[in-house]
């Protein structure tokens, strides 16, 4: 298996991945989105509420609040030595006290205060609430670990896609009849492609960015194009993934977590296969 990194910022990743299946690539997929723990808040204790939202309402908007998460410092719940009760290896407090004395006021993430600096709302701009003039909103809010397949809350990841990797042959000689006026920008060729990676160079038809074909096929269907002239196709064991993340770790550690867990659980599978088979050679030998 390859691995190459496409592009990479703060927030998002694109990498490339060749010499693995389909059922590999969607099983990763599905376990960064899923099984990579993410920290949300998962309790909260009202004191006093006086805001036009219900105590319900804003919990479950603080629910939704991305945090920053820090795995070499927590552990989730049912794995803590606490045994869930909640202590400063599984879990987080938050406090917010606000009273709008002077006027009406907006209550933002950046009211939200964190007993722990590593764990905190990635964005202070969040809205909460809105306050009229003397209302009090003052509460205790509990975050801890948790995986997406419990609730999206626990996802660690805004988007994951992948698609195949896609290969585009063009045979120039079945387009040397075609009329090209030399203006790629109004060619009907150029224009049949969606993600505009179709560029006349030199009288021949070419391909600008391979990588970012859809696969849509749009540019051998158009009535424009020659028939077999374009050919496009994906490129079997091989494919581009994207992964963006509400800004709650690294993309990269995302990645590199999905694969951890990825191999535990597959360790983990050829114990049970191991164990079911020596069982069945004990009750062979039985009968």
């Amino acid at each position: 298996m390859k691995l190459e990194i496409l592009s990479r910022s703060e927030k998002r990743i694109s990498f490339l991945i060749d010499g693995i299946d389909t059922e590999l690539a969607n099983a990763m997929r599905r376990i960064i989105l899923t099984e990579v723990p993410a920290m949300a808040i998962d309790d909260v204790v009202f004191i006093e509420n006086s805001t036009p939202l219900f105590d319900e309402i804003i919990a479950h908007r603080l629910g939704l609040v991305p945090l920053t998460t820090d795995l070499d410092s927590f552990v989730l719940k049912e794995r803590c030595s606490c045994e869930g009760i909640g202590c400063a290896r599984c879990q987080v407090a938050f406090q917010c006290s606000i009273q709008a004395e002077n006027g009406k006021r907006n209550v933002y993430t950046s009211d939200i205060i964190s007993i722990d600096p590593k764990i905190k709302p990635v964005n202070d701009k969040i809205l909460i609430t809105k306050m009229a003039k003397g209302s009090k909103l003052i509460f205790e809010a509990y975050a801890r670990l948790g995986l997406g397949k419990d609730h999206a809350k626990w996802q660690p990841v805004s988007k994951i896609t992948y698609k195949m990797y896609p290969e585009i042959r063009i045979d120039q000689e079945k387009l040397d009849d075609f009329e090209f006026k030399g203006d790629n920008e109004n060619d009907p060729i150029v224009n049949a492609c969606p993600p505009k990676i179709l560029k006349w160079e030199k009288g021949n038809l070419t391909v600008t960015d391979e990588k970012k074909c859809t696969l849509c096929g749009a540019c051998v269907r158009s009535e424009i194009t020659p028939k077999g002239a374009i050919d496009v196709r994906p490129v079997k064991n091989k494919f581009i993934f994207f992964l963006e993340t509400p800004g709650v770790m690294k993309p990269e550690r995302l990645v590199l977590e999905g694969l951890k867990i990825f191999k535990e659980k597959v360790k983990r599978f050829g114990t049970l296969v191991k164990e079911l088979s020596e069982k069945l050679e004990q009750q062979e030998d039985h009968e």
